[in-house]
């Protein structure tokens, strides 16, 4: 090995410039959606903009002292999609009637809050190690969100019990549940991974594991479908089973995981779909769509999907513009159908552009957990860019009708606040396990590299330490 090091950039002063263009295009699509108004540079406006590059400035400057080496790409992306679906809520707020109550003002205050929550949660956890040691702690608080929609806090809406009534409004605890069970699932496996792999019998070849470690896997499937028995949650049901799937397929590296979690999901599907009506009436949406009768049955109809797809079709490859497109005749299309108003007034181009950001999001997520030198912030970085990634495939998959429609929440974008805390919070800790991962762990004399690895003999060493990497 090489005895020449180089000391990594921090790269804050990318992750300025970057930041710029994000509130440039978050800012600049509020003022377009605003232009039709008489005076679109109003109070409102100022506000929503001036705090949303104050929070964004304290974070880059906490960055730089507190995490100077976390991935300079990740706050910008989220910040700019985050400032596009404030634009679009805004956008279809100004389509409601004059009686209805407007959501932006909502969703502009969970933003902040979110925002604040990210910065505190990098303020009080200096390591991301340290949440290993609540591992089993995150089980019984897992446990305990999930259990609290079925208490007298627990509201219904819409068919579905995973509300809880805060006093000033609802929030969904199974938001948060998200993050507890990946710090769990991380830390179970990275502790018991040795007994996991050991080898059971061999079918062909694949080799199955033994059956009593089998047991994570079942009681994982069996809290995925007791949220859609007693829930109603079938969006959430796939993501708290695709994220224990996604974790101990990273942390074992054995298809056969996989397989036997694709067959308990086609047997927890299959019975879900002869026992549950709502779940049946999901399918027949899905497969029947166009059909008058299923178009027009309420509850449990396609109109929503279809009304959706033709603002798709309506948008075209440049989109409507925006404030000139319909979005605001698909039903809920400030939260669970966001992205076909965003389709439709941005046009396949810019959903493309929203698509590749998430993208972006997810593997610079990926990348922190390739870098990272512990087991632990390897599966919890997994886990957590998973869940953004599962998101976005289920709602972007049933709002184009490549699958059913699950009713999550696009991340970042749509309209609700515990959706916006609790992905907000995952930016704090993708943050603090990239900056682990990019930060010098050796410490050693420094000499002066080149960019062709040789090392200048007319310099000599200066004898000073400091952290390099290898």
């Amino acid at each position: 090995m090489s005895d020449v090091f180089t000391v990594p950039r921090p790269r804050r002063n990318v992750e300025a410039l970057l930041l710029i263009v994000a509130l440039t295009v978050a800012i600049g699509a509020n003022w377009l959606v605003g232009l039709d108004k008489e005076n679109p540079f109003d109070s409102a406006f100022w506000l929503q903009g001036g705090t949303l590059a104050a929070l964004a400035l304290i974070f880059h400057v906490l960055l730089r002292f507190r995490a100077k080496y976390a991935d300079p790409v990740i706050l910008p992306i989220v910040i700019a999609l985050n400032g596009i679906g404030l634009a679009m809520i805004y956008r279809l707020d100004l389509a409601l009637p004059a009686s209805s109550q407007p959501v932006a003002p909502s969703q502009f205050l969970w933003t902040t809050v979110a925002m604040a929550a990210s910065i505190g949660t990098l303020l009080v956890i200096r390591d991301h190690r340290i949440l290993r040691r609540f591992t089993y702690i995150s089980l019984i608080v897992s446990a305990v969100l999930l259990m609290l929609p079925l208490t007298p806090l627990g509201v219904e809406i819409n068919g579905a019990r995973i509300w809880i009534n805060v006093g000033v409004g609802t929030f969904q605890p199974g938001e948060v549940a998200k993050i507890t069970l990946a710090i769990f699932f991380a830390g179970y496996l990275s502790t018991n991974r040795d007994l996991i792999l050991l080898a059971g019998k061999k079918l062909g070849p694949l080799q199955l594991p033994r059956f009593r470690d089998l047991a994570p896997m079942v009681a994982a499937w069996l809290v995925s479908i007791g949220v859609l028995i007693f829930q109603r949650d079938l969006g959430s049901s796939i993501l708290f089973f695709g994220l224990f799937m996604a974790m101990i397929y990273v942390a074992t590296s054995r298809v056969s995981w996989v397989l036997i979690g694709l067959a308990m999901i086609a047997v927890g599907g299959y019975a879900a779909l002869q026992l549950f009506s709502h779940v049946a009436l999901r399918i027949d949406s899905w497969i029947n769509a166009f059909e008058p009768e299923v178009f027009n049955r309420n509850p449990g109809g396609s109109g929503q999907v279809v009304q959706g797809l033709f603002g798709l079709a309506n948008g075209g490859l440049a989109g409507t513009g925006l404030g000139q497109g319909r979005p605001d005749l698909v039903t809920y299309a400030n939260s669970d159908m966001i992205i076909t108003a965003l389709g439709e007034e941005l046009g396949l181009i810019g959903l493309f552009a929203i698509v590749l950001l998430y993208i972006l999001l997810i593997s610079r997520g990926f990348r922190a957990a390739l870098g990272t030198r512990d087991g632990f912030g390897k599966l919890l970085a997994c886990g957590l860019s998973f869940t953004i990634a599962l998101q976005c495939f289920v709602v972007i998959g049933g709002v184009t009708r490549l699958i059913p429609l699950t009713g999550l929440t696009t991340p970042f974008m749509s309209a609700g606040g515990s959706s916006l805390l609790a992905n907000w919070i995952i930016v704090a800790l993708l943050l603090l396990i990239s900056e682990n991962a990019r930060r010098p762990a050796v410490k050693g004399p420094v000499r002066e590299a080149f960019p062709d690895g040789k090392q200048n003999r007319n310099s000599p060493a200066t004898g000073t330490t400091r952290e390099v990497s290898a």
